[in-house]
């Protein structure tokens, strides 16, 4: 963030009007805009600006968006969304795969857009990266320690790298140990709203915590879903 409060927002996008576009919506809602025309350019800023959140398109030149992030995760868990014209069930199941925070595709609404990043700064940030709230609460069910000020799980004394959105989704179920969760509440607990098609989405991120924090995904110990109405999390022996 900058001295004077404001987000710094990097949009990645090759196309010139999308870019310009997006950068007036922004500046217009008080963010700082670091416009990239290609993937090696996305990569040189991400490094050198630091900025709050990231916007990638996916097909670009020089490095595809898929890349990009790639790079931005080896530093940072700043929340990454996509916006691209890439809107197959496939594309979006592996860019949250690969670690994103959300998945928006073209044609879009910039007021949405807008919106959206708002919402995934506001939570992400009010869930203890430092730069808002900070709490010294530390989360434990069975062997899982999750530290919600400094943003780290541990799990039998090792710990284990979590995405943004993924941290936000364990920390909402490891609050209440137990207490079930639609999939909705889930979701809108890190993006502020939810429709049928993010159903798919929650999906994927609760198998991508499985993998994680589970010895066998498939009979999971920890993450129970609860057929017809959502997600507990509950440690038994």
């Amino acid at each position: 963030m900058m001295n004077d409060g404001k987000y710094r927002i990097l949009r990645a996008e090759d196309d010139d009007d999308i870019r310009g576009l997006l950068k007036l919506y922004l500046e217009n809602n008080g963010f700082e805009v670091l416009l990239a025309k290609d993937g090696r350019e996305a990569i040189k800023l991400a490094e050198n600006e630091k900025p709050d959140l990231a916007l990638l398109d996916i097909m670009m030149p020089g490095a595809d968006g898929y890349r990009v992030m790639k790079e931005i995760r080896k530093s940072s868990n700043l929340p990454v969304l996509f916006l691209t014209a890439k809107d197959q069930d496939y594309d979006k199941v592996l860019g949250l795969n690969l670690g994103a925070d959300g998945y928006l595709t073209k044609p879009f609404n910039p007021l949405e857009v807008t919106a959206y990043i708002q919402s995934s700064l506001r939570r992400f940030y009010q869930l203890g990266s430092g730069k808002k709230e900070t709490f010294s609460q530390i989360l434990e069910v069975g062997d899982l320690r999750l530290d919600l000020e400094q943003m780290r799980l541990e799990k039998g004394g090792e710990e284990i790298e979590l995405t943004p959105t993924e941290f936000k989704i364990l920390s909402r179920l490891m609050k209440t140990p137990g207490r079930v969760f639609t999939k909705a509440q889930l979701y809108e607990s890190i993006s502020g709203g939810f429709s049928e098609s993010d159903d798919k989405t929650m999906m994927v991120h609760i198998s991508n915590l499985r993998e994680k924090i589970e010895e066998d995904g498939k009979n999971p110990q920890y993450i129970k879903t609860v057929r017809g109405l959502g997600y507990k999390i509950e440690y038994k022996k």
